[in-house]
């Protein structure tokens, strides 16, 4: 016997059982994004790497660490993609979609990342993704947070906590650049291996360390609130105006960076106490310098992703029970004469009832089976055709989950009958 090929370590498979909670939150992302005017936006998987080197940073984990990269046969450097932002920053360029000046879009699929595997974190991972280009002010700030509260709502999730930051502009960040490398040299034999190595190159991402004693001196370092400018200042104020007017709890976390370098003032994330390690479920900020970083003409942007295997696992942590798609009706079928003729009028009822979700008994099976089947699928009604019912040109129709009598129905009219039944 061969040996069976297991799945690459880090990715997983989503099993039938667990669609309903993921189309529940795809249907329910589609709906709020339709209700905010944000427009689907489909990005390839695929990218040049010096996209993501350029976009994302040198010193960051991502980079250093966690890219699927590659040469391909003519020699392209190739890397699957590890976040959505910047191929979408880079097609909004590419396609010439900035010409119009403001643009709102979302997309959502899967990303890839070479981390350790850990509930909630994996190899292969989905993201649900917005990005705003071209609005300067405050209010979409806020309308991006409204946003993503909204849909975290909408899924009925509570237990979730707003943290916020302002990174203020890249002279303010190298500003506090300088205050945290003088601060941190000093304490620089307390650091951790990365945190020694990030503390030239990106001293801020020391901030995100989760090594217990490099969290300590963290607690004590100078915050990046302290040496904001101006403008960024009232920029922050305005927006914790908006969520304040909007009735939305927030807490402002002065050592909040986030992990990509190109994020400049805003910066959010929507953390829970349910999922362990796995806190952050929702995280973005603004990154006004992007667009002209990757060569076009300069212009604002803000946007945030929300990992789509947490979000599930936070569904399920909560209780809260996708709705799962049921078919109308189960056809049992009896006969040969019967299974003959059942495939067609399953085919001739789909073109009257667009609408209807009909499953057919494929296999044969005895009635008592048959029903069996037709009880696990979850169907309302049964419609049962044998050899006796096609002599006579009837359907019947058992009630599977009431008390309705059964009762027989001519196949000509079996059509509107079910209409009335399902209200199709």
């Amino acid at each position: 016997m061969s040996k069976i090929i297991e799945p690459l370590r880090g990715v997983h498979d989503v099993l039938p059982a667990q669609i309903p909670a993921w189309q529940f939150l795809e249907r329910t992302a589609r709906d709020v994004f339709a209700a905010y005017g944000y427009e689907e936006f489909r990005v390839p998987i695929i990218e040049q790497t010096p996209l993501f080197k350029r976009s994302i940073g040198d010193f960051t984990d991502i980079v250093e660490k966690e890219m699927f990269s590659f040469v391909d046969r003519g020699e392209d450097h190739i890397t699957l993609r590890p976040e959505a932002t910047a191929g979408i920053a880079r097609a909004v360029i590419s396609n010439g979609l900035l010409r119009e000046s403001r643009l709102k879009v979302w997309c959502m699929g899967p990303m890839f990342r070479r981390e350790r595997p850990q509930a909630g974190r994996y190899r292969q991972f989905h993201q649900i993704d917005c990005e705003a280009f071209g609005f300067e002010g405050p209010d979409v700030d806020a309308e991006m947070i409204l946003l993503s509260a909204r849909l975290l709502r909408s899924l009925g999730l509570t237990r979730v906590k707003l943290l916020i930051n302002s990174l203020g502009t890249p002279a303010a960040r190298a500003a506090y650049r300088e205050r945290l490398i003088e601060y941190f040299t000093a304490h620089e034999a307390a650091l951790d291996e990365d945190s020694r190595r990030r503390l030239q190159g990106n001293p801020l991402r020391i901030l995100d360390s989760k090594h217990p004693q490099t969290q300590r001196l963290v607690a004590g370092a100078p915050q990046l609130l302290e040496s904001l400018d101006a403008e960024s200042r009232a920029h922050f104020a305005a927006l914790c105006g908006h969520l304040d007017a909007a009735g939305i709890a927030y807490h402002v976390e002065p050592h909040l960076v986030r992990g990509l370098d190109y994020y400049t003032r805003t910066v959010f994330e929507w953390t829970t106490d349910l999922l362990g390690a796995q806190s952050t479920v929702c995280a973005g900020g603004r990154y006004d310098g992007l667009i002209a970083q990757l060569g076009g003409t300069p212009t604002p942007g803000i946007g945030w992703a929300m990992g789509q295997e947490r979000i599930v696992l936070l569904l399920e942590a909560q209780g809260v029970a996708a709705p799962r798609e049921r078919p109308h009706l189960y056809l049992v079928l009896a006969g040969e004469r019967a299974e003959r003729e059942g495939l067609r009028l399953a085919e001739t009822l789909r073109d009257a009832l667009p609408g209807l979700k009909l499953q057919v008994n494929l296999g044969g099976g005895s009635f008592k089976t048959q029903f069996k089947r037709a009880d696990r699928s979850g169907a309302a009604y049964a419609a049962i055709l044998g050899d006796e019912e096609a002599a006579r040109g009837v359907v019947a129709l058992k009630d599977l989950r009431g008390e309705a009598p059964q009762e027989e129905c001519p196949v000509e009219r079996i059509g509107e009958r079910l209409g009335v039944l399902f209200g199709l």
